[in-house]
């Protein structure tokens, strides 16, 4: 019997019950131990992100034997005939990374509300990345209310290489989740921070869209200074399912200090009188869009 080896390790790539598993001495590909199986489970057991204990095998294979808790997880909810199933698009993210285009298309402000009220909720750190800067002549005009509020926003331009460094250096030795509508240059932007980078994720990132029938094959990838990325499709299916109407405000930066001062506790902030948020709104100290798009969060509008 040969003595067991176990490391530790960082799941890189996962498809259909295979884990790519990289313990800073190359990747080990290894599947589930089988008591990590038992009972029923309600989510992912192991996923992409997850920080993990392995025994490496003679044949160079290894057995995953332990998963780490989790910090957080962007999880989509997957409605089988079973019962409801948590799928973790990525777990352990350092940050997630809107890419938004200033124009062509047009960027849909309403759906970035959504997302990062989605990241809110998980607590995961927020960039924006504001691109297609060359294309309109002042791109704050749209996305600097979101500096006004909190958020860090980069400007940038695959085509004139405006913000790239800046970019890079918020990608260094971090774990990123990538996320933005189709068609906002995100290939272009990581073809040009490493060459390669965004076709390969491009390649990924078509596959896991193709539909449920597919084989899900999810993947991160590293980058050259250090850390990685992982686009992660699917955040317009990613519905506020454990999300109650009236915790929508906690998740808007702008909103959430203003809520202890209203005179009702359960204020909805629609029509209630001593409402802080309707004073603040009528004071424009909160941007009429970003209420609105509270306002259909709140109703359970796209």
């Amino acid at each position: 019997m040969t003595n067991e080896i176990t490391k530790h390790g960082l799941i890189v790539k996962a498809q259909s019950g295979f884990f790519w598993v990289e313990t800073g001495e190359g990747l080990v590909i290894c599947q589930l131990r089988g008591k990590l199986k038992q009972g029923k489970a309600k989510g992912d057991i192991a996923a992409l992100g997850d920080h993990v204990t392995i025994t490496l095998l003679d044949d160079g294979s290894g057995a995953l034997e332990n998963v780490e808790e989790r910090k957080q997880a962007l999880v989509r909810l997957d409605p089988r005939p079973q019962g409801e199933y948590q799928q973790v698009l990525l777990a352990n993210a350092d940050q997630v990374v809107f890419v938004f285009a200033c124009a062509n298309p047009n960027p849909k402000l309403r759906m970035l509300d959504r997302f990062l009220v989605i990241a809110e909720k998980q607590k995961i750190p927020i960039v924006i990345i504001a691109n297609k800067i060359d294309l309109v002549e002042n791109a704050k005009e749209t996305f600097g209310l979101y500096e006004t509020i909190g958020y860090r926003v980069i400007y940038t331009s695959a085509k004139t290489e405006q913000g790239l460094e800046e970019m890079r250096d918020v990608l260094k030795n971090k774990i990123s989740a990538l996320a933005g509508p189709s068609g906002v240059g995100k290939s272009s932007l990581l073809n040009a921070l490493q060459p390669g980078l965004g076709l390969a994720v491009n390649e990924i990132s078509k596959v896991m869209n193709k539909g449920r029938h597919t084989t899900v094959t999810r993947q991160m990838f590293a980058l050259e200074g250090g850390g990685y990325v992982a686009d992660t499709p699917g955040w317009k299916s990613l519905a506020l399912w454990d999300t109650e109407a009236g915790e929508i405000d906690a998740y808007f930066p702008e909103l959430r200090g203003l809520v202890p001062h209203c005179q009702f506790s359960d204020c909805t902030h629609i029509h209630e009188p001593g409402c802080a948020v309707l004073a603040a709104l009528m004071e424009n100290k909160i941007h009429p869009e970003r209420y609105e798009s509270y306002l259909r969060l709140r109703a359970g509008q796209e």
